[in-house]
């Protein structure tokens, strides 16, 4: 991580466009976060265009889902974050339709990193993935922006 070249990352702009949470991301999914006491949350239906295996949900899509809910939760505690890394463990298929409940939360928060867990179940707490990451703090967040 020490030898990530130097990015200019605009946190100014608007999150319209992103993949995950862009409202106007004409391909993106859409995702809504709510903050829930320390927790962000979301729901998501996934459909035919997120699959990998026939009717089966790609595994890029879980892990997408999942850096969204652990940004948001770094985003709603004060900070505008970008991942670094993160490790997701898969503990069973999604199924095309299958409504899902995504959540992520800050474990730690330093001066230059924060730590994050996420989740993602179906409506009835069956579990499907969970992940960690640790995120680079780019700047202290002044107010919500987009869809933050």
């Amino acid at each position: 991580m020490a030898n990530w070249p130097q990015v200019s990352v605009d946190t100014e702009k608007e999150f319209d466009m992103c993949f995950a949470c862009g409202q106007k991301n004409p391909i993106g999914l859409k995702l809504n976060f709510a903050r829930d006491g320390k927790t962000a949350r979301a729901e998501f239906t996934p459909g035919k265009f997120h699959q990998g295996w026939a009717g089966v949900v790609h595994g890029g899509i879980i892990s997408c889902v999942l850096d969204e809910a652990m940004s948001y939760a770094a985003l709603f505690s004060g900070v505008n974050p970008i991942t670094a890394k993160m490790q997701t463990k898969f503990k069973r298929p999604v199924q095309i339709g299958e409504h899902v409940v995504i959540t992520g939360w800050v474990t730690k928060k330093a001066r230059r990193l924060v730590e994050a867990k996420g989740e993602v179940s179906l409506k009835d707490g069956t579990p499907i993935a969970d992940s960690t990451a640790t995120m680079f703090i780019l700047s202290p967040r002044e107010e919500p922006k987009g869809n933050a």
